[in-house]
């Protein structure tokens, strides 16, 4: 009995010997394990710190060789931006500042001819109604991706020009989301440094009835079956002016009114931006506006150029089926002043 006592008990610290070392292994290997895990987690967090830091690094570079121009004054000097694209280098271009900026305005109020007078100097890209498109415009969210995608010089359209381009931008019309979110967007264009060109139509009269003949060619498609809001022939405008629209006079003050406390609002809102307010009339009679515009996004000056042809040239009384409702309409009104625009 006491010989078998001392086998089961040999026994047992036999097992219990056999089990220490494989406990001790196993304990190894999970410290080996974490210890790998620990060390390729912080060799990964090394590498991009590295990377973030040469990107930071070079974007310090390329700031410290290209910001403070001696020719621009320093009160400008958040208005002046060294974009880097990531679809294109600006090589040598790198340090050429860009301004930025927005032509805010109301359809058919000249927009699309002055953009146009813009775009034909060598140095500014206007890329347009980008945000005629709804999904561009659906949240402020989608607004503010879109205009970051944009002032990155990573909006590539028609109007681009080339690596050296100093002044970029878009064409923005109230309707198109800008007065729906007025408080976000103001606060982003002061922090991005974007200047605003205002540009509206002082006649509310004519802009209405474009508005009504631009609604009917869209309806009717007289230029061989195609829509155009603008044209670049004679001929062609001659053909959209044959049209004289029949005007509502029950809601023609209304509408007329709504124009003008829209492009109020609109300057109210948008007040704190640096910014030049423009009108239609002043830009075809004075040529020292377009002057003065291109001083404004520090452009040098150049003789400005469009191949649009304006549409209605004749007085008024020749435009409108219905004139003399238009006018007994009128007269006595703050608007009869537009009766001989």
């Amino acid at each position: 009995m006491v010989l078998q006592a001392k086998m089961i008990v040999y026994s047992s610290k036999s097992s219990k010997g056999t089990l220490f070392p494989l406990r001790s292994m196993l304990v190894f290997f999970i410290a080996l394990f974490g210890f790998y895990v620990c060390y390729f987690s912080f060799t990964q967090i090394a590498l991009e710190n590295e990377e973030e830091e040469e990107m930071n690094g070079a974007e310090e570079r390329t700031n410290v060789l290209c910001k403070r121009p001696s020719e621009i004054p320093y009160e400008q000097m958040q208005y002046v931006h060294f974009p880097r694209p990531m679809s294109y280098d600006r090589g040598e271009c790198a340090c050429t500042p860009v301004r930025f900026f927005i032509i805010v305005s109301m359809q058919r109020s000249g927009s699309g001819w002055f953009e146009t007078l813009l775009n034909s100097h060598p140095n500014v890209s206007s890329n347009g109604e980008i945000f005629s498109v709804r999904e561009r415009r659906e949240d402020i969210a989608s607004i503010l991706w879109t205009l970051d995608k944009l002032y990155d010089l990573d909006w590539r359209t028609s109007a681009a020009k080339n690596e050296c381009t100093a002044a970029f931008g878009l064409k923005w019309m109230l309707n198109q989301g800008l007065m729906d979110y007025p408080d976000e967007i103001v606060d982003y264009l002061k922090k991005k440094g974007v200047m605003v060109i205002f540009l509206f139509r002082r006649n509310t009269l004519r802009r209405l009835v474009s508005v009504l003949a631009n609604d009917h060619d869209k309806k009717t498609k007289q230029l061989n079956g195609t829509h155009k809001a603008h044209v670049h022939s004679q001929e062609e405008a001659e053909i959209l002016a044959r049209f004289k629209p029949d005007v509502d006079v029950s809601s023609l003050i209304p509408s007329m009114r709504s124009a003008e406390q829209s492009m109020d609002a609109c300057l109210r809102r948008f007040r704190a931006t640096r910014h030049m307010v423009l009108y239609y009339e002043d830009v075809i009679r004075n040529d020292n506006v377009l002057s003065r515009v291109q001083e404004f996004l520090g452009l040098p000056v150049r003789r400005l150029s469009s191949r649009h042809v304006k549409i209605h040239t004749s007085p008024l009384p020749d435009l409108v089926d219905n004139w003399e409702d238009v006018k007994h309409t009128l007269k006595p009104t703050e608007f009869a002043r537009f009766l001989d625009g």
